[in-house]
C-alpha cells in the first residue's frame, strides 16, 4: 500500500474543498472496497479524506411518497429499515444477499454506488489492464474470463458490475444526488453508469471532488410485488454470476407493467427495456417469462468460458419472475 495523507471532515463543504483541491485525494466511507483496492495496488490516493462524521444517515419519507436515503446510510440498516421491506422488498433483499453481516454493517449507500469489480486481471497489478492504463490491454478477452460480462462489453473492457444493490436501485428508477464544486445536481441511476467504450477507467458521470450526498427512490405503490434472486457460486459471501430484480404489476393476470434489470452479466447494472416491452399487456404466465428472458439477452455476447452466463440469466429472470406473479 502506498503512503497517504488522511483528513478527517465534519461537513459536506468541507469534504468537497478538500478532494476538489487535490487531484489525488478521494473520499473514504466504509472503505470495504477501496482500502482492498489499495491493499493490491490498485487504487494509489495520496490522500483520503473520512466522510464518516457527515450528517447523511437519515432514511427519510419525500414528498411525493418515495424515499431519501443518506449516502452514509449503512448496507445493514437500509436492508433492515421497516419502510424499505414493505414498500421496495427487492431493495432489502438485494442488500442481504450482498457481502457478509460484517460488511454490511460498514458497507455505505453512496460506496455502493462507486464499487469497483472484481475482475481478475484488474486486482492484480502484474496484467495490462484498461481500466488501471488506459490503453495498455485486456487480458480478460482471450484470458480466464468465466465471471466476466455478456452484455455491454466492448473490445476494451468485458468486467463485471460487482454491485447487488445497484441492480434493484436500477430496477426502482433511483436518483442520485450530488454535490460539488460547481453546486448541487440530481442523477437518474440509469444516466449515472458510462458505456465502457474507448476508456473503461472512466465508469460513471462524476468528476473529481463531487461527493454523493443521498439515492431517492420514488414513490411506486406496486413496487411491493418485487423480488431479488442472485445466483452464484456459493451461498454465502460471493458474488453473483447472475442476478436479477423484478417489479410487477398485475391486474387480472395480466402484466400492466414492469421493471427488470439484470445483475452479475453486464458492465453495469443493467436495465432491461426489452423484456419489460415483452411483457407489456401480456399474461403473467410461462410463455410471457420465457419470451422475456429471450428479449433481455438477445444481444449477450459471450467470450470463451462465461456463455454459459446466457443460460443462466434467462432461467434466473424466469424463476424470478414467476416468483414475483405469485406474490400477493
Amino acid at each position: 500500500m502506498n503512503s497517504f495523507t488522511y483528513v478527517a471532515v465534519t461537513n459536506q463543504g468541507q469534504a468537497i474543498q478538500s478532494v476538489g483541491n487535490n487531484p489525488h485525494a478521494t473520499f473514504l466511507a466504509g472503505g470495504t472496497n477501496l482500502i482492498d483496492d489499495m491493499k493490491l495496488g490498485v487504487e494509489r490516493p495520496e490522500q483520503l479524506t473520512d466522510i464518516n462524521r457527515l450528517p447523511l444517515t437519515k432514511i427519510e419519507e419525500t414528498f411525493g411518497g418515495g424515499l431519501r436515503i443518506g449516502a452514509m446510510v449503512r448496507n445493514s440498516d437500509l436492508a433492515w429499515d421497516a419502510k424499505v421491506q414493505s414498500r421496495y422488498p427487492v431493495l432489502s433483499q438485494a442488500l442481504l444477499s450482498g457481502a457478509s453481516a460484517q460488511l454490511r454493517n460498514m458497507a455505505s449507500t453512496g460506496g455502493n454506488l462507486l464499487q469497483r469489480t472484481r475482475c481478475y486481471y484488474f486486482r492484480d497489478t502484474s496484467y495490462p489492464c484498461n481500466k488501471r492504463e488506459p490503453g495498455s490491454g485486456c487480458p480478460a478477452i482471450a484470458g480466464f474470463n468465466r465471471i466476466h460480462a455478456v452484455l455491454g462489453t466492448s473490445d476494451k473492457c468485458i468486467a463485471t458490475h460487482p454491485s447487488d444493490m445497484c441492480v434493484a436501485l436500477v430496477a426502482l428508477d433511483a436518483v442520485i444526488h450530488v454535490e460539488g464544486p460547481k453546486g448541487k445536481q440530481k442523477i437518474p441511476i440509469n444516466d449515472f453508469y458510462i458505456p465502457y467504450g474507448d476508456d473503461p477507467a472512466k465508469e460513471n458521470v462524476l468528476q473529481h471532488g463531487e461527493l454523493i450526498t443521498a439515492v431517492e427512490i420514488p414513490a411506486l405503490s406496486w413496487a411491493k410485488r418485487s423480488h431479488y434472486l442472485k445466483v452464484r457460486d456459493r451461498a454465502s459471501y460471493e458474488f453473483a454470476l447472475a442476478s436479477v430484480a423484478v417489479i410487477l404489476d398485475i391486474d387480472g393476470g395480466k402484466i400492466r407493467d414492469s421493471r427488470i434489470a439484470l445483475g452479475g452479466i453486464a458492465t453495469k447494472p443493467w436495465r432491461s427495456k426489452e423484456a419489460e416491452q415483452s411483457l407489456a399487456g401480456k399474461a403473467a404466465n410461462d410463455d410471457s417469462f420465457n419470451a422475456a428472458a429471450e428479449a433481455a439477452l438477445q444481444g449477450a455476447k459471450p467470450q470463451k468460458y462465461n456463455a454459459f452466463k446466457i443460460e443462466l440469466a434467462k432461467r434466473t429472470l424466469i424463476h424470478a419472475l414467476k416468483h414475483t406473479a405469485q406474490m400477493a
